[in-house]
Parts: C-alpha cells; sequence; structure tokens
C-alpha cells in the first residue's frame, strides 16, 4: 500500500508545489498520525446528525483523501491558491479564504477538522468556542505548547486565558501526539491532536464572558481584583473570601468554574 509521505510527494510533483513558510505549510505525511486523526473524526461524526464536517487547509490532502471517502458532507476553506485550485477541479465544496476571515454564518458544519497552521490555532479555538455557529466536535492538531496551555490546570505556568475558555465551552481529550518527520517539511517543535467536544454552558453572552477572562489574565503577576475594574473590587474582595481564596489571589489560581461563578457574580442579569 502506498504510504501518505509518498501519496502527497507525488501530488506536490504534480502541482509543482512547494511548502509556503508564510502559510504555516507543514504537511503532515505519517500514516499513524493521520490515522489517528481519522478515527477520532470517525467517533465525531458517530455522535452527530447531519454528518457535516469542514476542513481548514486540506493542504496536499493527507486528511482529506480519507475524509472524502467517509458519507459526510464535506466542505474545505483553503487560503493558498494553487492547492485551492487543485480541490475546486476535483469538485470538492472549497471556499478560497483566510479561516479567521471567513464567513462561517454560511457554514453549516458539526465537526471541524484541521492541521491547523500554528500561527492561527489558538484564534481558532477561541473564535469556535465564542461564536454562535453549529460545530459540536473539532479535531486539530496544535503545537504541542499551545495544546498544552489548552489543556492546562490552574495553579501551573501553561494556564491561561486560552484554557479557562476552552475548558468552560469544550471538552477536551488528547488524541496524539506528532513529532517533526512526521511532517514536509519538518517544524521545529512538536506537535498534538485534541479531540474536542462541545458542552453545555450557563454562559449567554460569550463574548462579554471571553473580554472578561482576557481582563483577568491581563497583567498575570497582578492580583485579580486590579485587573478588574476599580468599581467592582468590593465584590471581587467579598467574592474571594466567600470562595476561601486570598484577597490577593491572581487569575491563575482560580479554576475555569470559579472563573464563571466570579462573571455571574460581578453580571447577575447573566445568570437568570
Amino acid at each position: 500500500m502506498e504510504s501518505a509521505k509518498d501519496r502527497l510527494q507525488k501530488r506536490a510533483n504534480e502541482l509543482q508545489h512547494e511548502a509556503r513558510k508564510s502559510l504555516g505549510q507543514n504537511f503532515l505525511v505519517s500514516d499513524h498520525v493521520i490515522n489517528k486523526i481519522l478515527e477520532a473524526t470517525q467517533a465525531c461524526l458517530a455522535e452527530v446528525e447531519k454528518k457535516s464536517l469542514i476542513e481548514i487547509g486540506p493542504g496536499l490532502g493527507a486528511i482529506t483523501d480519507l475524509l472524502l471517502k467517509l458519507e459526510t458532507h464535506y466542505q474545505a476553506i483553503e487560503l493558498d491558491y494553487n492547492l485551492f485550485s487543485y480541490w475546486k477541479n476535483q469538485n470538492v465544496s472549497i471556499i478560497h479564504a483566510d479561516a479567521l476571515q471567513a464567513d462561517w454564518s454560511d457554514i453549516d458544519a458539526e465537526l471541524l477538522v484541521s492541521n491547523l497552521p500554528y500561527q492561527i490555532s489558538s484564534s481558532i479555538v477561541i473564535e469556535k468556542s465564542v461564536y454562535p455557529y453549529t460545530l459540536k466536535f473539532m479535531v486539530l492538531m496544535f503545537q504541542k505548547e499551545v495544546a498544552q496551555r489548552i489543556r492546562a490546570a490552574c495553579k501551573t505556568e501553561n494556564y491561561g486565558m486560552l484554557s479557562v475558555v476552552s475548558q468552560e465551552f469544550w471538552a477536551i481529550e488528547t488524541v496524539c501526539d506528532a513529532g517533526p518527520r512526521d511532517f514536509s517539511p519538518p517544524p521545529k517543535v512538536a506537535s498534538r491532536v485534541l479531540k474536542f467536544s462541545r458542552k453545555e454552558s450557563a454562559i449567554k453572552n460569550r463574548k462579554k464572558y471571553l473580554q472578561f477572562v482576557k481582563s483577568c489574565f491581563q497583567q498575570r503577576r497582578r492580583i485579580l481584583k486590579s485587573n478588574l475594574p476599580s468599581v467592582h473590587a468590593e465584590q471581587v474582595t467579598q467574592w474571594l473570601v466567600g470562595e476561601k481564596l486570598s484577597e490577593k489571589a491572581r487569575a491563575e489560581e482560580l479554576t475555569p468554574d470559579q472563573f464563571k461563578k466570579l462573571y455571574f457574580h460581578l453580571n447577575p442579569s447573566e445568570n437568570t
């Protein structure tokens, strides 16, 4: 059986395509990692009704070739015009756009799959967490450091705004790790695939909640109430005491659930 590496090299030669560093192109070539992503994708599809899937950056087709064989409504977004044109000519439903600039309101997908360009990975997670789209699952490749931040526990170095927001809106599992040799060209960092399953959340105004969490982590070394408007200082102190936390607690000391409690304490109209 032809390996993914040989299959993709053949296509790259046909298209005379070289990886573009400006677009963060590191093409996945590991059969093991590809199969792990496919298994996670199939598990997600088993849980959704419409079987609708979108892929960001199909690239040379490491994952795409297998996704297209599944019984799904497949769509894709590709910024590289050469690769967009190739998939368009294969009668694939594909949009030529930057995934962060595309109009997702017209995309009715339940599952997002991607070997994400590292420079947009955090922004994609935040956007898909906060904005009211139809996504119920995501299977995404990250730089390992970003994946660790997403799953980090409070009171750890990697814990921050990305951790809190991700964990509020998703149940997150590690699918597998990938090393530099699993890509062409090899990146200088290790990678990790995560599976996201949408969680119910009582938070209604997600954009407002995002701004709240951002403010809390604005200056990590400052105490929490110093990062929030001074008008809330007494309320924050009262809440911290009630939670048996120090009045000088920093944002990194609060769990995602405590962030939600504090948000509702400061915005009681949201918790109705």
